[in-house]
């Protein structure tokens, strides 16, 4: 027992010395780049799966290990480090600080829920709408952070608000006149065993009206909920639907703010990571770009964001249509709780600030550039530089807009009270220091690795050799293969993360496509977008850890929703590509700047 013990605190180590190790005779027998490139792959790989090591530190692997090999020179692997995907990186984080810094994020997201009412049903669409708006301009990580302590304010006075009503209405019944006496027993933690009071302080919202959270600690048996006097069994009935509440809010966060994310090519990691492999692999298509990307991403994100509110709201609510679509009449305990928290948040924000303004105003700004930067039925403001036209690309406009924040004072010259404007200290938008805050760096040097590991595998013809073994599956239905890939990517994202998922397959999944000779653009912006459905697992994305932190959650209550959403997911992606994203890059014609690969290699690997 003492030895497994050790065996279990060690098993890092243990797995970081072992796995090169292991792997070892593959160069050392097969003595060909193939095998040395496929070696480095390997080893990489299983340290990105396990998390080993931390995913940045694995990525600089491929910087040694390939001048070692004498696959690539040391400056021509570290050339891979840094690439224009890392400059719209730096540009979009400049304008994601700025946001944060001056709370236009929380405005935005209370006014969306504002616009969409208080009913419940509505409410959760709200506050999935406007995560998910978030989301498509800021990372998944930050949206949800930003919008869980505003749900989690809300759901806390729903909560409240419907004891106090069912206790009201339960002491009405039983001729009881003081029924406020009552309703620390309906939450509080001496009257069922099973239930307790958690004080939790919100961040970012002062809880002026209480933080009683109640969560569920523990299930009852079936056979006792069966034999519960009829008191005590409506009792518990309101005591799973508060849970409910709790539970349905969380999840639709955690969610949206993923779904949000496949919109933009900046919306989520995965994206950006696809679009510089896609166009380092394939530089004569120029076809994927901010626009044609919403485009094609907008209407699975909406379907999905539909399907799933529908799902969570059947999964733990339950369906009332009635309730759902009724009109002019008197909102309800919760929906007047609800209706005051946000009013109550919205108002303690005042009038929109100068800063506030500026970031909006730069926000629109750079939308507008990279949707009209080549929008492909009229000629982009890209064509105003027709010697050169090729060296614009989206990160050009990131790169002007994001160097403004560091430019633009954050606040406008004070004035006197004789009129005359006084001389105060220069403070930009945003300072260095605070883009390094909120600067992913880890994301950065995780991509840089994985370009690495590309550049690798098509140096020393590893990629061609994957691709002549690949061939056969070339008799498979073209449907069946993307279904595989989907399947496949979504399953390995729920213990690996998202970014390193897509950074193994699509080396994998590329010259597949040019093996069976398929645009490759079928396979691979399905299995981008399916790289983002990591939902059964608190650990599977940041944005369900911080959900899952709050506490309303159990394990089994993620895993049930996230299945469906997982499913729901899969099934609009297969049928976006084989509907109307076909047209968009015309899927079924063999593409003139894709490789035509030998079906066979003698490498001898």
């Amino acid at each position: 027992m003492k030895i497994l013990s050790y065996l279990l605190v060690y098993r890092r180590f243990l797995l970081i010395v072992l796995t090169p190790l292991l792997l070892l005779p593959l160069p050392l027998i097969i003595k060909t780049e193939e095998a040395e490139c496929a070696y480095t792959l390997f080893v990489v790989a299983i340290f990105w799966l396990t998390e080993a090591l931390p995913l940045a530190v694995s990525a600089l692997l491929p910087a040694f290990m390939f001048p070692l090999f004498g696959i690539m020179g040391s400056k021509q692997v570290a050339s891979a480090y840094f690439k224009d995907f890392h400059l719209l990186l730096i540009g979009v984080i400049c304008l994601a600080t700025s946001i944060e810094k001056w709370n236009l994020h929380k405005r935005v997201a209370l006014k969306m829920v504002m616009l969409v009412g208080v009913n419940p049903a509505w409410l959760m669409l709200g506050f999935m709408v406007s995560c998910a708006f978030l989301s498509m301009w800021l990372s998944n990580t930050s949206a949800a952070a930003m919008v869980m302590p505003i749900v989690e304010a809300v759901a806390q006075q729903i909560i409240r608000a419907e004891a106090e009503a069912d206790e009201l209405e339960m002491s009405c019944s039983n001729g009881s006149i003081n029924p406020a006496l009552e309703l620390d027993e309906n939450i509080g933690e001496h009257e069922n065993p099973d239930w307790k009071e958690k004080e939790k302080p919100v961040n970012g919202y002062n809880n002026n009206v209480g933080s009683t959270v109640c969560t569920v600690e523990k299930e009852n048996e079936k056979g006792n909920e069966q034999n519960l006097p009829p008191a005590e069994a409506e009792r518990k009935s309101r005591k799973d639907k508060y849970s409910g509440i709790f539970k349905v809010m969380c999840l639709c966060v955690a969610y949206s703010a993923t779904i949000g994310g496949l919109t933009t090519i900046t919306g989520t990691s995965t994206n950006l990571i696809f679009t510089e492999h896609f166009n380092s692999r394939y530089p004569g298509c120029q076809c994927i770009n901010f626009g044609s990307w919403f485009i094609l991403s907008i209407p699975i994100a909406v379907t999905i964001l539909l399907l799933s509110w529908l799902w969570l709201q059947w999964l733990f609510l339950g369906f009332d249509l009635k309730n759902m679509f009724k009109c002019g009449k008197k909102k309800t305990a919760r929906e007047e709780a609800s209706s005051q928290v946000i009013q109550e948040e919205y108002k303690k924000l005042g009038p929109i600030s100068y800063p506030e303004t500026v970031t909006l105003v730069l926000f629109i700004v750079m939308t507008l550039l990279w949707f009209t930067r080549d929008p492909g039925f009229i000629p982009g403001w890209s064509s105003l530089f027709p010697k050169y036209k090729s060296y614009i690309t989206d990160s050009t406009a990131a790169l002007v807009i994001g160097l403004l924040f560091f430019i633009i004072p954050a606040k406008t010259l004070p004035r006197t009270s004789n009129g005359e404007n006084t001389v105060s200290g220069y403070i930009p938008l945003i300072t260095w220091k605070e883009f390094q805050s909120c600067m992913p760096w880890e994301i950065a040097i995780l991509v840089g690795g994985g370009f690495a590991l590309a550049d690798g595998c098509e140096v020393s013809k590893l990629s061609e050799w994957v691709a002549s073994k690949l061939t056969p599956l070339g008799s498979l239905p073209l449907w069946l293969i993307i279904l595989i890939s989907c399947l496949i990517v979504t399953s390995v994202t729920e213990v690996a993360s998202n970014p390193a998922t897509i950074t193994i397959f699509l080396p994998i999944l590329s010259p597949l496509a040019e093996a069976i000779h398929v645009n490759p653009l079928f396979i691979l912006i399905p299995a981008t977008l399916c790289t983002s459905f990591a939902s059964l697992l608190p650990v599977a994305t940041p944005a369900n850890a911080i959900v899952f932190s709050y506490g309303h959650l159990t394990i089994m209550d993620m895993v049930k929703a996230g299945l469906g959403i997982n499913i729901i997911g899969v099934a609009v992606v297969m049928l976006g590509i084989m509907t109307w994203i076909v047209p968009i890059f015309d899927l079924y014609t063999y593409p003139s700047w894709a490789p035509n690969i030998p079906s066979t290699n003698g490498t001898g690997l």
